[in-house]
């Protein structure tokens, strides 16, 4: 014994009108051929669902019985098809995403608001990750899209480039600079400057160096700290500068100072990446395509 949707449905849309002609109308079709359709079911379930008379249509006790069934079995065939249809646009799903720690300022939280407002059904994995880890990661399909710094290619990587951002001078109140609304890269030649360890955030980390030695100095760090916030408390300490990216701003701690830098290219561009292969699967292009709206 078979049982196909569209028997289900002729059968669902006759038990729920109780009339042929308007059942046939509701499902577009003649009433004979809808007739002989419920006829064929009857025959193949061998069993009669309807009780018909020259005046009304009832159903039978089997009919009553497919009834309830078939409208939960209906419902949940729609929905499979509506699932299939959203997962299709991206819409539902499970989305990776690999982050550098300072896109968690801005980034990230734009783009995933945005996101939940349009897919509320896309789940999204974060993780808090090293360009370097990202770009390893997302090679081996452990990550679907990552959040990166200082990255203009990388093989066998799409690179998109998405937001160029400033890099300032967080000095303490006290600072002889902290009064200033701009300074010179070249201002800070002689400063205890705070950086971040080369081995954790090496390509920021050259980018800046590769800066400063175009100003005139070379940078080395009187001491090191691995999170942002720890570096930005040193500096609140009155330990030293640092020089971060403008979206550090959104730290702001007592005695602590932002000053911008003048030099063209004091700048950092961060970018997305992911893999070829997956770029043009529905969230990865939703996600790509969210955050460059946004950003880009």
């Amino acid at each position: 014994m078979r049982m196909e949707l569209r028997q289900l449905r002729y059968f669902v849309a006759v038990a729920t009108e109780m009339n042929f002609r308007r059942a046939a109308e509701r499902l577009h079709i003649a009433q004979p051929a809808l007739s002989q359709q419920i006829s064929k079911f009857e025959k193949e379930l061998r069993t009669p669902l309807f009780i018909r008379t020259t005046r009304r249509v009832e159903l039978t006790d089997a009919g009553r019985v497919l009834l309830a069934q078939g409208q939960r079995v209906l419902a949940e065939a729609d929905h499979a098809l509506s699932a299939v249809g959203h997962a299709a646009h991206g819409e539902i799903g499970l989305l990776r995403v690999g982050f550098v720690s300072s896109a968690a300022l801005g980034i990230v939280p734009s783009t995933v608001l945005a996101l939940q407002r349009s897919w509320p059904d896309l789940h999204l994995e974060l993780t808090e990750s090293t360009t370097e880890s990202q770009l390893e990661s997302i090679s081996e399909g452990r990550l679907d899209v990552g959040i990166v710094r200082e990255v203009d290619r990388a093989a066998g990587l799409t690179v998109r480039p998405l937001l160029r951002e400033r890099l300032v001078v967080a000095v303490h109140e006290s600072h002889r600079l902290a009064e200033r609304h701009a300074v010179s890269l070249a201002d800070l030649a002689d400063e205890r400057l705070l950086t971040f360890p080369r081995h954790q955030v090496s390509r920021l980390y050259d980018h800046i160096a590769a800066l400063c030695h175009r100003a005139g100095f070379r940078l080395e760090a009187a001491q090191e700290a691995v999170q942002f916030p720890t570096l930005l408390g040193l500096v609140a300490a009155n330990t030293g500068v640092t020089i971060v990216p403008d979206c550090l701003r959104a730290l702001r701690l007592p005695a602590l100072r932002y000053v911008e830098l003048t030099d063209p290219d004091a700048a950092s561009t961060i970018s997305v990446i992911c893999r070829p292969d997956r770029q043009e699967t529905p969230p990865v292009r939703n996600f790509l395509d969210t955050a460059t709206e946004l950003f880009g």
